[in-house]
Protein backbone atom coordinates (compact mmCIF):
# COMPACT_ATOMS: atom_id res chain seq x y z
CA UNK A 1 0.00 0.00 0.00
CA UNK A 2 1.20 3.48 -0.83
CA UNK A 3 1.57 5.75 2.18
CA UNK A 4 -1.01 8.53 2.49
CA UNK A 5 0.17 11.70 0.77
CA UNK A 6 2.88 9.86 -1.16
CA UNK A 7 2.77 10.61 -4.87
CA UNK A 8 2.65 7.81 -7.39
CA UNK A 9 5.88 7.73 -9.43
CA UNK A 10 5.51 9.15 -12.92
CA UNK A 11 7.16 8.37 -16.20
CA UNK A 12 9.18 10.93 -18.11
CA UNK A 13 6.56 11.41 -20.82
CA UNK A 14 3.99 12.35 -18.15
CA UNK A 15 6.08 15.29 -16.91
CA UNK A 16 7.66 16.20 -20.24
CA UNK A 17 7.90 19.97 -20.68
CA UNK A 18 7.80 20.07 -24.46
CA UNK A 19 4.59 20.45 -26.46
CA UNK A 20 4.64 16.85 -27.68
CA UNK A 21 1.74 14.44 -27.42
CA UNK A 22 2.36 10.86 -26.34
CA UNK A 23 0.41 7.68 -27.11
CA UNK A 24 0.69 4.03 -26.12
CA UNK A 25 2.10 4.91 -22.68
CA UNK A 26 4.96 6.98 -24.08
CA UNK A 27 5.97 4.56 -26.82
CA UNK A 28 4.86 6.94 -29.57
CA UNK A 29 5.72 10.64 -29.59
CA UNK A 30 4.01 13.14 -31.87
CA UNK A 31 4.10 16.88 -32.30
CA UNK A 32 1.37 19.16 -30.92
CA UNK A 33 -0.25 19.34 -34.38
CA UNK A 34 -0.72 15.57 -34.64
CA UNK A 35 -4.28 16.08 -35.89
CA UNK A 36 -2.84 17.20 -39.24
CA UNK A 37 -1.56 13.63 -39.64
CA UNK A 38 -5.15 12.46 -40.15
CA UNK A 39 -5.59 14.93 -43.01
CA UNK A 40 -2.36 13.74 -44.64
CA UNK A 41 -3.44 10.11 -44.41
CA UNK A 42 -6.73 11.02 -46.08
CA UNK A 43 -4.95 12.95 -48.82
CA UNK A 44 -2.69 9.96 -49.51
CA UNK A 45 -5.06 7.09 -48.92
CA UNK A 46 -8.24 8.58 -50.38
CA UNK A 47 -7.09 8.95 -54.01
CA UNK A 48 -5.14 5.68 -53.79
CA UNK A 49 -8.25 3.84 -52.58
CA UNK A 50 -10.33 5.42 -55.35
CA UNK A 51 -7.74 4.31 -57.91
CA UNK A 52 -7.79 0.75 -56.58
CA UNK A 53 -11.58 0.69 -56.82
CA UNK A 54 -11.31 1.92 -60.41
CA UNK A 55 -8.81 -0.84 -61.22
CA UNK A 56 -11.10 -3.49 -59.69
CA UNK A 57 -13.94 -2.21 -61.84
CA UNK A 58 -11.68 -2.42 -64.91
CA UNK A 59 -10.74 -6.01 -64.01
CA UNK A 60 -14.42 -6.98 -63.74
CA UNK A 61 -15.19 -5.44 -67.13
CA UNK A 62 -12.24 -7.20 -68.79
CA UNK A 63 -13.14 -10.58 -67.29
CA UNK A 64 -16.77 -10.21 -68.45
CA UNK A 65 -15.48 -9.73 -71.96
CA UNK A 66 -13.42 -12.91 -71.63
CA UNK A 67 -10.06 -11.16 -71.84
CA UNK A 68 -6.89 -11.61 -69.77
CA UNK A 69 -6.82 -9.33 -66.71
CA UNK A 70 -3.49 -10.40 -65.14
CA UNK A 71 -1.90 -7.13 -66.22
CA UNK A 72 -4.38 -5.09 -64.15
CA UNK A 73 -3.95 -7.36 -61.14
CA UNK A 74 -0.27 -6.36 -61.13
CA UNK A 75 -1.28 -2.69 -61.36
CA UNK A 76 -3.64 -3.16 -58.40
CA UNK A 77 -0.97 -4.92 -56.34
CA UNK A 78 1.66 -2.22 -57.01
CA UNK A 79 -0.78 0.56 -56.18
CA UNK A 80 -1.77 -1.10 -52.89
CA UNK A 81 1.89 -1.76 -51.99
CA UNK A 82 2.95 1.84 -52.70
CA UNK A 83 0.04 3.16 -50.66
CA UNK A 84 0.87 0.97 -47.67
CA UNK A 85 4.56 1.89 -47.84
CA UNK A 86 3.70 5.57 -48.12
CA UNK A 87 1.48 5.53 -45.04
CA UNK A 88 4.02 3.40 -43.15
CA UNK A 89 6.84 5.89 -43.82
CA UNK A 90 4.48 8.70 -42.82
CA UNK A 91 3.75 7.07 -39.46
CA UNK A 92 7.42 6.26 -38.86
CA UNK A 93 8.28 9.90 -39.50
CA UNK A 94 5.54 11.29 -37.30
CA UNK A 95 5.59 8.91 -34.32
CA UNK A 96 9.26 8.73 -33.36
CA UNK A 97 11.65 10.97 -31.47
CA UNK A 98 13.25 13.18 -34.13
CA UNK A 99 16.35 13.69 -31.98
CA UNK A 100 15.16 15.72 -29.00
CA UNK A 101 17.93 16.98 -26.73
CA UNK A 102 17.09 16.64 -22.99
CA UNK A 103 16.76 19.92 -21.14
CA UNK A 104 18.95 21.05 -18.30
CA UNK A 105 17.28 21.66 -14.94
CA UNK A 106 19.61 24.57 -14.26
CA UNK A 107 21.88 26.82 -16.34
CA UNK A 108 25.42 25.59 -17.03
CA UNK A 109 28.28 27.20 -15.14
CA UNK A 110 29.92 30.03 -17.00
CA UNK A 111 33.33 29.13 -18.36
CA UNK A 112 34.41 32.75 -18.31
CA UNK A 113 35.55 33.70 -14.82
CA UNK A 114 37.39 36.92 -14.10
CA UNK A 115 40.65 35.83 -12.50
CA UNK A 116 41.98 39.04 -10.97
CA UNK A 117 44.21 39.48 -7.94
CA UNK A 118 42.51 42.71 -6.90
CA UNK A 119 39.73 43.53 -4.42
CA UNK A 120 36.40 42.67 -5.97
CA UNK A 121 32.74 42.48 -5.00
CA UNK A 122 29.74 40.39 -6.02
CA UNK A 123 27.16 42.28 -8.04
CA UNK A 124 23.71 41.73 -6.58
CA UNK A 125 20.14 42.06 -7.87
CA UNK A 126 20.65 43.77 -11.20
CA UNK A 127 21.72 43.22 -14.77
CA UNK A 128 25.40 43.30 -15.59
CA UNK A 129 25.73 43.03 -19.37
CA UNK A 130 29.12 41.32 -19.41
CA UNK A 131 28.40 38.94 -16.54
CA UNK A 132 26.19 36.41 -18.31
CA UNK A 133 26.46 33.21 -20.25
CA UNK A 134 27.61 34.15 -23.75
CA UNK A 135 24.96 33.73 -26.42
CA UNK A 136 27.32 31.72 -28.60
CA UNK A 137 30.31 29.43 -28.18
CA UNK A 138 32.87 28.49 -30.77
CA UNK A 139 33.52 24.81 -31.46
CA UNK A 140 35.64 23.07 -34.08
CA UNK A 141 33.88 20.75 -36.55
CA UNK A 142 36.08 18.92 -39.07
CA UNK A 143 38.69 21.64 -38.78
CA UNK A 144 36.16 24.46 -39.23
CA UNK A 145 35.10 26.96 -36.59
CA UNK A 146 31.35 26.77 -35.89
CA UNK A 147 29.33 28.92 -33.50
CA UNK A 148 26.76 27.13 -31.33
CA UNK A 149 24.00 29.10 -29.63
CA UNK A 150 22.74 29.05 -26.07
CA UNK A 151 19.07 28.03 -25.75
CA UNK A 152 17.23 30.08 -23.13
CA UNK A 153 14.42 27.52 -22.82
CA UNK A 154 16.44 24.30 -22.60
CA UNK A 155 19.30 26.06 -20.76
CA UNK A 156 22.06 24.43 -22.77
CA UNK A 157 24.45 25.13 -25.61
CA UNK A 158 23.00 23.42 -28.64
CA UNK A 159 25.04 20.84 -30.46
CA UNK A 160 26.20 21.84 -33.95
CA UNK A 161 23.27 21.76 -36.42
CA UNK A 162 20.74 21.58 -33.58
CA UNK A 163 18.00 24.17 -33.28
CA UNK A 164 15.00 24.88 -31.07
CA UNK A 165 11.58 24.21 -32.58
CA UNK A 166 9.12 26.83 -31.36
CA UNK A 167 6.16 24.55 -32.18
CA UNK A 168 7.31 21.43 -30.31
CA UNK A 169 9.30 23.52 -27.80
CA UNK A 170 12.35 21.25 -27.97
CA UNK A 171 15.91 21.47 -29.18
CA UNK A 172 16.36 18.89 -31.96
CA UNK A 173 19.57 17.33 -33.26
CA UNK A 174 20.32 18.13 -36.91
CA UNK A 175 17.09 20.09 -37.09
CA UNK A 176 15.76 20.28 -40.64
CA UNK A 177 12.30 21.82 -40.24
CA UNK A 178 8.94 21.30 -38.59
CA UNK A 179 6.62 19.65 -41.09
CA UNK A 180 2.92 20.49 -40.56
CA UNK A 181 1.88 17.65 -42.89
CA UNK A 182 3.36 14.99 -40.61
CA UNK A 183 2.83 16.98 -37.41
CA UNK A 184 6.41 16.47 -36.23
CA UNK A 185 9.88 17.96 -36.34
CA UNK A 186 12.21 16.52 -38.94
CA UNK A 187 15.63 15.87 -37.46
CA UNK A 188 18.47 13.43 -37.06
CA UNK A 189 16.37 10.35 -36.19
CA UNK A 190 13.47 10.61 -38.64
CA UNK A 191 14.89 12.42 -41.68
CA UNK A 192 15.45 9.13 -43.51
CA UNK A 193 11.80 8.13 -43.12
CA UNK A 194 10.66 11.61 -44.10
CA UNK A 195 12.55 11.42 -47.38
CA UNK A 196 11.20 7.92 -48.03
CA UNK A 197 7.70 9.27 -47.39
CA UNK A 198 7.91 12.14 -49.88
CA UNK A 199 9.72 10.05 -52.51
CA UNK A 200 7.18 7.23 -52.22
CA UNK A 201 4.38 9.80 -52.45
CA UNK A 202 5.93 11.09 -55.67
CA UNK A 203 6.16 7.59 -57.16
CA UNK A 204 2.57 6.83 -56.13
CA UNK A 205 1.31 10.04 -57.72
CA UNK A 206 3.14 9.31 -60.97
CA UNK A 207 1.81 5.77 -60.96
CA UNK A 208 -1.82 6.79 -60.44
CA UNK A 209 -1.47 9.69 -62.88
CA UNK A 210 -0.09 7.42 -65.62
CA UNK A 211 -2.60 4.59 -65.31
CA UNK A 212 -5.50 7.01 -65.03
CA UNK A 213 -4.55 8.16 -68.51
CA UNK A 214 -4.38 4.49 -69.58
CA UNK A 215 -7.97 4.06 -68.40
CA UNK A 216 -9.04 6.93 -70.62
CA UNK A 217 -6.84 6.00 -73.58
CA UNK A 218 -8.14 2.44 -73.80
CA UNK A 219 -11.64 3.72 -74.52
CA UNK A 220 -12.25 3.31 -78.25
CA UNK A 221 -14.68 6.24 -78.44
CA UNK A 222 -11.85 8.76 -78.18
CA UNK A 223 -10.11 10.68 -75.40
CA UNK A 224 -12.58 13.55 -75.09
CA UNK A 225 -15.65 11.29 -74.89
CA UNK A 226 -13.83 8.99 -72.50
CA UNK A 227 -12.98 11.93 -70.21
CA UNK A 228 -16.63 12.98 -70.23
CA UNK A 229 -17.72 9.53 -69.07
CA UNK A 230 -14.82 8.61 -66.74
CA UNK A 231 -15.13 11.38 -64.13
CA UNK A 232 -13.12 9.49 -61.49
CA UNK A 233 -10.10 9.22 -63.76
CA UNK A 234 -10.41 12.93 -64.57
CA UNK A 235 -10.35 13.84 -60.89
CA UNK A 236 -7.35 11.56 -60.22
CA UNK A 237 -5.43 13.07 -63.15
CA UNK A 238 -5.98 16.64 -61.96
CA UNK A 239 -5.28 15.77 -58.32
CA UNK A 240 -2.07 13.88 -59.09
CA UNK A 241 -0.86 16.58 -61.49
CA UNK A 242 -1.11 19.21 -58.75
CA UNK A 243 0.34 16.96 -56.06
CA UNK A 244 3.32 15.88 -58.18
CA UNK A 245 4.59 19.46 -58.31
CA UNK A 246 4.51 19.66 -54.54
CA UNK A 247 5.87 16.29 -53.38
CA UNK A 248 8.04 15.90 -56.48
CA UNK A 249 9.60 19.29 -55.89
CA UNK A 250 10.24 18.39 -52.25
CA UNK A 251 11.83 15.10 -53.28
CA UNK A 252 14.23 16.76 -55.72
CA UNK A 253 15.06 19.55 -53.28
CA UNK A 254 15.81 17.19 -50.40
CA UNK A 255 17.87 14.93 -52.64
CA UNK A 256 20.02 17.98 -53.40
CA UNK A 257 20.28 18.71 -49.66
CA UNK A 258 21.33 15.12 -48.97
CA UNK A 259 24.00 15.18 -51.68
CA UNK A 260 25.43 18.43 -50.31
CA UNK A 261 24.88 17.47 -46.64
CA UNK A 262 22.73 20.43 -45.74
CA UNK A 263 19.51 20.85 -43.80
CA UNK A 264 16.54 22.93 -44.92
CA UNK A 265 17.21 25.31 -42.03
CA UNK A 266 20.81 25.79 -43.12
CA UNK A 267 19.94 26.16 -46.79
CA UNK A 268 17.30 28.82 -46.20
CA UNK A 269 19.79 30.84 -44.16
CA UNK A 270 22.38 30.66 -46.96
CA UNK A 271 25.04 29.53 -44.52
CA UNK A 272 27.32 27.94 -47.08
CA UNK A 273 27.09 30.40 -49.95
CA UNK A 274 30.30 32.18 -48.99
CA UNK A 275 32.06 29.58 -46.87
CA UNK A 276 32.85 25.89 -47.02
CA UNK A 277 30.36 23.42 -45.62
CA UNK A 278 32.15 21.63 -42.73
CA UNK A 279 29.72 18.68 -42.92
CA UNK A 280 30.09 17.89 -46.63
CA UNK A 281 31.82 14.50 -47.06
CA UNK A 282 31.31 13.91 -50.76
CA UNK A 283 28.12 12.75 -52.46
CA UNK A 284 28.62 9.02 -51.85
CA UNK A 285 29.40 9.36 -48.16
CA UNK A 286 26.56 11.85 -47.72
CA UNK A 287 24.11 9.36 -49.20
CA UNK A 288 25.49 6.58 -47.00
CA UNK A 289 25.11 8.80 -43.93
CA UNK A 290 21.38 9.33 -44.57
CA UNK A 291 20.23 5.99 -46.00
CA UNK A 292 22.60 3.28 -44.74
CA UNK A 293 24.24 4.41 -41.50
CA UNK A 294 22.72 3.32 -38.20
CA UNK A 295 20.22 5.74 -36.71
CA UNK A 296 21.50 6.84 -33.27
CA UNK A 297 19.38 5.89 -30.25
CA UNK A 298 17.11 8.42 -28.60
CA UNK A 299 18.61 10.56 -25.86
CA UNK A 300 15.38 10.24 -23.90
CA UNK A 301 13.75 7.22 -22.29
CA UNK A 302 10.20 8.54 -22.15
CA UNK A 303 8.94 5.47 -20.27
CA UNK A 304 11.50 5.71 -17.49
CA UNK A 305 10.28 6.61 -14.00
CA UNK A 306 11.49 10.01 -12.84
CA UNK A 307 11.31 12.21 -9.80
CA UNK A 308 8.77 14.89 -10.70
CA UNK A 309 10.53 17.50 -8.58
CA UNK A 310 13.56 17.25 -10.84
CA UNK A 311 11.48 17.78 -13.96
CA UNK A 312 9.28 20.68 -12.88
CA UNK A 313 8.54 23.46 -15.31
CA UNK A 314 11.44 25.83 -15.58
CA UNK A 315 10.65 29.16 -17.12
CA UNK A 316 12.69 30.29 -20.07
CA UNK A 317 15.77 31.94 -18.67
CA UNK A 318 17.29 34.64 -20.79
CA UNK A 319 21.02 35.01 -20.88
CA UNK A 320 20.57 38.47 -19.41
CA UNK A 321 19.47 36.97 -16.10
CA UNK A 322 21.82 34.00 -15.74
CA UNK A 323 24.14 34.35 -12.77
CA UNK A 324 26.86 32.08 -11.42
CA UNK A 325 29.22 32.12 -8.50
CA UNK A 326 32.09 33.07 -10.82
CA UNK A 327 30.53 36.39 -11.88
CA UNK A 328 32.38 39.24 -10.24
CA UNK A 329 33.07 42.86 -11.01
CA UNK A 330 36.48 44.20 -10.24
CA UNK A 331 35.99 47.86 -9.35
CA UNK A 332 39.70 48.71 -9.55
CA UNK A 333 39.70 47.85 -13.25
CA UNK A 334 37.36 50.80 -13.80
CA UNK A 335 36.79 51.98 -17.35
CA UNK A 336 39.86 50.14 -18.59
CA UNK A 337 38.11 46.84 -17.98
CA UNK A 338 34.87 47.86 -19.60
CA UNK A 339 36.50 49.59 -22.53
CA UNK A 340 38.75 46.64 -23.24
CA UNK A 341 35.68 44.43 -23.45
CA UNK A 342 33.54 46.92 -25.30
CA UNK A 343 31.01 47.02 -22.43
CA UNK A 344 30.17 49.85 -20.06
CA UNK A 345 29.65 49.30 -16.35
CA UNK A 346 26.07 49.58 -15.09
CA UNK A 347 25.02 53.16 -14.49
CA UNK A 348 24.38 52.51 -10.82
CA UNK A 349 28.07 51.65 -10.31
CA UNK A 350 29.11 54.83 -12.05
CA UNK A 351 27.21 57.01 -9.59
CA UNK A 352 27.81 55.39 -6.20
CA UNK A 353 28.53 57.44 -3.11
CA UNK A 354 30.10 55.42 -0.33
CA UNK A 355 30.28 57.92 2.55
CA UNK A 356 27.53 56.09 4.41
CA UNK A 357 28.57 52.62 3.34
CA UNK A 358 29.85 51.41 6.70
CA UNK A 359 27.14 53.13 8.74
CA UNK A 360 24.12 52.05 6.78
CA UNK A 361 24.92 48.49 5.80
CA UNK A 362 26.23 45.35 7.36
CA UNK A 363 28.08 42.69 5.51
CA UNK A 364 28.63 39.06 6.27
CA UNK A 365 30.98 37.10 4.09
CA UNK A 366 30.65 39.73 1.38
CA UNK A 367 26.80 39.72 1.32
CA UNK A 368 25.01 42.98 2.16
CA UNK A 369 21.65 42.96 3.91
CA UNK A 370 19.49 45.48 2.05
CA UNK A 371 16.23 44.40 3.73
CA UNK A 372 16.90 45.88 7.17
CA UNK A 373 19.09 48.87 6.26
CA UNK A 374 18.54 51.87 4.05
CA UNK A 375 20.20 51.85 0.67
CA UNK A 376 23.80 53.14 0.71
CA UNK A 377 23.50 54.32 -2.89
CA UNK A 378 23.32 58.10 -3.30
CA UNK A 379 23.44 59.32 -6.87
CA UNK A 380 25.73 62.21 -7.70
CA UNK A 381 25.88 62.46 -11.47
CA UNK A 382 28.34 65.35 -11.39
CA UNK A 383 31.04 63.40 -9.58
CA UNK A 384 33.82 62.14 -11.83
CA UNK A 385 34.05 58.37 -12.29
CA UNK A 386 37.77 58.29 -11.40
CA UNK A 387 37.08 59.78 -7.95
CA UNK A 388 34.42 57.16 -7.27
CA UNK A 389 36.77 54.33 -8.17
CA UNK A 390 39.54 55.72 -5.96
CA UNK A 391 37.15 56.23 -3.04
CA UNK A 392 35.66 52.74 -3.33
CA UNK A 393 39.11 51.17 -3.48
CA UNK A 394 40.15 52.98 -0.32
CA UNK A 395 36.98 51.84 1.44
CA UNK A 396 37.52 48.22 0.45
CA UNK A 397 41.12 48.27 1.75
CA UNK A 398 39.93 49.73 5.05
CA UNK A 399 37.40 46.94 5.44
Amino acid sequence: MMAEGEQKPKRLYQVWRGSNRFFCAGRLIFGPDVSSLILTIVLVGGPALAFCIKVLHTINVIEKNGKDSHYWYIVLLVAALLTCLDILFLLLTSSRDPGIIPRNTKPPESEEAFDMNTPSMEWINDKTPHLRLPKTKEVIVNGHSVNVKYCDTCMLYRAPRASHCSICNNCVQKFDHHCPWVGQCIGLRNYRYFYMFISTSTILCLFVFGFSWVHIAQNKEGVLKAMQKDILSDILIVYCFITIWFVGGLTVFHFYLICTNQTTYENFRYRYDKKENPYHKGIRRNLVEVFISKIPPSLNNFRAFVCEDENMVIEATGTDHVRTSKEKIDIEMGNKFSESNGISLPEILQNLHYDEWEGNSKSKEGIIDFDTHPSPFVFEPEKRYEEIIAHETETVHQV
